[in-house]
């Protein structure tokens, strides 16, 4: 898979929907919170997004939700 930041293939990606769940948020808010530059996505050759599940681990601690 050809992603648009680089990885170093340690951990795994997940899809938007998967990682929003996670999160208990709706997908667009953790798009816009992508473009808030909260937390970063990888892209998959035909544009789709992907997130570091240890990313998506961050935010849900504490400290993370209150900067």
């Amino acid at each position: 898979m050809q992603l648009k930041h680089a990885w170093n293939g340690d951990e795994e990606l997940i899809p938007v929907g998967e990682a929003a769940s996670m999160l208990g948020v709706h997908p667009d808010t953790l798009k816009r919170w992508e473009r808030a530059g909260k937390i970063t996505s990888d892209r998959t050759p035909t544009g789709h997004r992907r997130f570091r599940r240890g990313d998506v681990r961050t935010l849900l601690t504490p400290a993370a939700s209150n900067p």
